[in-house]
């Protein structure tokens, strides 16, 4: 799988608002596209270079990651408790290797947020469940947002 196509399914999904900066992608749900700049919080972002971190080694040639913001419960039911320590460099000790290619593991600095992280992922199947929950959570927080402002 390439980023260009798993974009173009993220694009797919209803809502979906996408901002872009050092040619990475930023997939908001955002049906009015009307959210202020404080709640543009991503669900899915797909990561090509070595911009923010360096533990995922995304300056290999064609390397890249996808992360999903997914649900506690999502999250716990997969990893466990989330992890707390931290390196020098502020990255989440969770026991995993970052660098490793095609495997499903806590993000490296967003996991203690319910994020997870997969890089250079090879197939579409196993990420649909992820892809289409973090959809629905952010949904689910735009809706809950909104009916707090206009009620």
């Amino acid at each position: 799988m390439t980023p260009d196509e798993l974009d173009q399914v993220i694009r797919g999904y209803d809502g979906v608002r996408v901002l872009e900066a050092q040619n990475d992608l930023f997939y908001l749900y955002d049906p009015a596209a009307d959210l202020p700049p404080e709640r543009q919080q991503p669900f899915a972002t797909i990561v090509t270079g070595d911009h923010y971190e360096k533990v995922s080694r995304l300056d290999e040639p064609g390397a890249w990651r996808l992360n999903l913001g997914l649900t506690k419960a999502s999250y716990t039911a997969l990893f466990g408790a989330v992890p707390t320590e931290r390196d020098a460099d502020w990255v989440l000790d969770s026991g995993r290797d970052y660098a490793v290619r095609n495997t499903l593991m806590p993000h490296p600095f967003y996991a203690s947020q319910y994020w997870v992280a997969v890089v250079n992922p090879a197939e579409l199947d196993p990420l649909v469940p992820l892809l289409a929950e973090a959809h629905a959570f952010a949904a689910r927080k735009y809706a809950n947002h909104q009916a707090r402002h206009t009620a």
